[in-house]
């Protein structure tokens, strides 16, 4: 393993079958990120930025290569592990937000928690915590279908960071939002990435994300073709946003 990699793909390949040919989605990816980084995945659609997220997740295998988190080799883990370390080390935030519609903010960002084993105490202790974090304590006992879409995906950026990942992953985590809600998530996580040292990678084609991130993975036809480490623009440090607000 690379020294200082907290994620590292080792010349991973993944393809799939599509009739009677498979059709290659990442094609001989190696690339390390290191703990604290503030990373963006882009490129055009189908260039492969949903199958690399899926791939360091450990939602999926590669087909070659190996993929390694903290050291370890997934390939080597049964499927107990895989789940311990998606459960331990991984956090999720999708652009559909993915809440559970019937239950409240707090218990959407307590459910991993719970999911886990924790007592009830610790998880909505914790859970009222980040959503203090992410501006949204007064809207604790609401649930999604009265929040707006951008109260709803700090709801799912708070559930993501609950059970203290190491990585956060983002599947276009601004791909349903407008410029200000957008802004908004991208500057939340900029400050949870400064404040809590938690690595954020993430895949968009959202230029405003671009302009914030540390490096820019650059992908097309399955491949990296360009790796750039960036200087961010400077973000102003995000006030708590009203629960009433967007």
């Amino acid at each position: 393993m690379t020294a200082g990699a907290l994620i590292e793909l080792q010349s991973v390949s993944k393809a799939y079958a599509l009739g009677e040919s498979p059709v290659a989605a990442l094609d001989d990816i190696s690339v390390c990120i290191s703990a604290g980084e503030f990373t963006a995945i882009w490129g055009p659609s189908g260039s492969g930025k949903s199958t690399l997220l899926n791939l360091i997740g450990l939602i999926d295998s590669p087909s070659q290569g190996r993929v390694m988190i903290n050291g370890q080799d997934t390939r080597t883990l049964d499927d107990g592990a895989l789940t311990d370390i998606r459960y331990r080390t991984l956090g999720f935030v999708f652009q559909n937000y993915n809440l559970v519609p019937v239950l409240s903010a707090l218990e959407n960002v307590m459910l991993p928690l719970q999911i886990r084993g924790e007592s009830g105490r610790l998880a909505r202790q914790r859970a009222a915590d980040l959503l203090d974090a992410v501006g949204l304590r007064a809207l604790a006992d609401s649930r999604p279908d009265k929040m707006s879409g951008g109260q709803r995906q700090r709801v799912a950026v708070a559930r993501a960071l609950v059970t203290r990942p190491a990585i956060v992953l983002a599947d276009e985590p601004t791909a349903n939002l407008d410029s200000h809600n957008s802004q908004m998530i991208i500057d939340l996580m900029r400050e949870l990435n400064r404040s809590r040292g938690v690595t954020f990678v993430f895949s968009t084609h959202d230029p405003q994300l671009l302009d914030s991130v540390d490096r820019r993975l650059q992908m097309r036809d399955g491949r990296i073709i360009n790796d750039h480490h960036h200087q961010p623009q400077q973000q102003k440090v995000p006030q708590p946003a009203s629960a009433t607000g967007a």
